[in-house]
């Protein structure tokens, strides 16, 4: 509903409303106020440019005089350097043609030769015989929008900074990262008379750490220990832990050769070093290699890890169960059970973490799941350790976004007389 103050007012011909004589009075002679004092400039030039009128609130903005312009300035003369090749290059042949330019942001030049940022609106204006006569020329003050502008120009750099530093930042990390990840495994494994290893480590993330690690490291006499595990969680804390973890394991290992004492002494130190309103524990499977004659034994013990496999030279793929053990660093009193295997010429035994087990795959983004790992495992036996990582490499590549967890891989295996040869 449109309210209205006073008498409406009455009806004076056809639908024209009756203004009262002094109104109309008023409303003659502030035309040219109006024209003088208007929010914005106006300027009148010949086709020429010469300057014919110009208002007083574009004086007022260049700080001029209507004696010093009209008459004797070309509109061209009130701008700036950039702003004059512009309208000499574009501006004025573009309206010579359309008759009318609207909208064009310039710089004019004020009194004291600093810039005055505008938008400008021209139209030809035309006598008989459609012969151009004149040039009327509205002028919109665009500092505000100007320094809008640069503004946004100037957070835009700073965001696209911001953007750049973020990146290089996360570059650093990733290489810092990459670099503490790679003192948390051995940077080659040693060599061992008759056996064969090799070993891959899957990371999920470049700015994140991991915590799976393996070993693999002599004791002497003929004997050398492995292992592989996965601490629970990641990022520095699991680093900390994975580090504290590995060490002990090793250490523990050349005191005492046992598979169960010294998961039992992990437990311990895991136990000790972290209380229990900040648990930190992990699973892990070791074992001892012995050397001897045509037989190679092997003894090992897990804590909550998934079982090895063991690719034989008969074609069969079947784990090692590991039963009674439990996660590492969760209980006080935990128990351990050593099994037994011995590895033939032909023989690879594999290590694993659960990101390879619980990698998504399907449209139902099942489980990959220990049969699949099974079946692809014997459609491979038997095969040698280099060959059993690159095909297991090529499995985590064909989980693309599905494997969203470190996996580590450490397979060691006897060749048989004829691989050597």
């Amino acid at each position: 509903m449109m309210c209205r103050f006073g008498p409406a007012p009455q009806p004076s011909g056809e639908g024209q409303p009756h203004v009262d004589a002094d109104v109309t009075a008023l409303l003659e002679d502030s035309t040219e106020e109006l024209y003088e004092s208007a929010p914005c400039g106006y300027l009148s030039t010949l086709m020429d440019g010469s300057i014919v009128k110009i208002n007083k609130t574009l004086l007022d903005w260049l700080g001029l005089s209507r004696e010093e312009v009209v008459g004797r300035k070309y509109f061209s003369d009130l701008l700036t350097v950039g702003g004059k090749l512009y309208h000499e290059t574009h501006y004025a042949p573009l309206l010579r043609m359309q008759g009318h330019v609207g909208g064009i942001a310039l710089d004019m030049k004020v009194a004291d030769a600093s810039p005055l940022p505008v938008l400008i609106t021209s139209t030809v204006k035309r006598g008989a015989e459609d012969r151009p006569l004149l040039i009327r020329t509205t002028v919109f003050d665009a500092t505000g929008r100007r320094s809008y502008e640069t503004e946004l120009l100037r957070a835009r750099r700073a965001a696209e900074e911001a953007r750049r530093q973020a990146e290089n930042d996360r570059e650093r990390l990733r290489e810092a990262l990459a670099v503490l990840q790679q003192s948390l495994l051995p940077s080659t494994l040693p060599a061992v008379p008759g056996i064969e290893s090799a070993a891959y480590y899957h990371t999920a993330s470049s700015i994140e750490l991991g915590g799976d690690f393996y070993d693999l490291f002599p004791l002497g006499d003929e004997r050398f220990a492995f292992f592989l595990g996965d601490v629970c969680g990641k990022g520095p804390q699991a680093a900390a832990v994975t580090s504290l973890v590995r060490y002990t394991l090793r250490t523990a290992a050349l005191h005492d050769s046992d598979p169960e004492a010294v998961l039992s002494t992990l437990n311990a130190a895991l136990l000790e070093r972290y209380t229990s309103e900040d648990p930190r524990y992990c699973t892990a499977v070791l074992g001892i290699l012995e050397l001897g004659g045509e037989t190679v034994t092997v003894r090992l013990a897990s804590g909550g890890h998934p079982p090895t496999l063991i690719l034989r030279a008969d074609g069969r793929a079947e784990y090692l169960p590991t039963p009674g053990g439990v996660l590492i660093g969760a209980f006080p009193e935990a128990s351990f059970t050593i099994i037994g295997t011995a590895l033939h010429p032909g023989d690879t035994l594999l290590l694993y973490a659960d990101g390879l087990t619980e990698a998504r795959t399907g449209e139902k983004d099942d489980l990959y799941g220990y049969d699949a790992l099974q079946t692809f495992a014997t459609d491979l036996a038997p095969a040698r350790p280099r060959s059993v990582i690159d095909a297991f490499v090529g499995l985590l590549a064909d989980f693309g976004d599905g494997l969203d967890d470190d996996t580590a891989l450490l397979a060691l295996g006897r060749p048989r007389p004829s691989d050597t040869a």
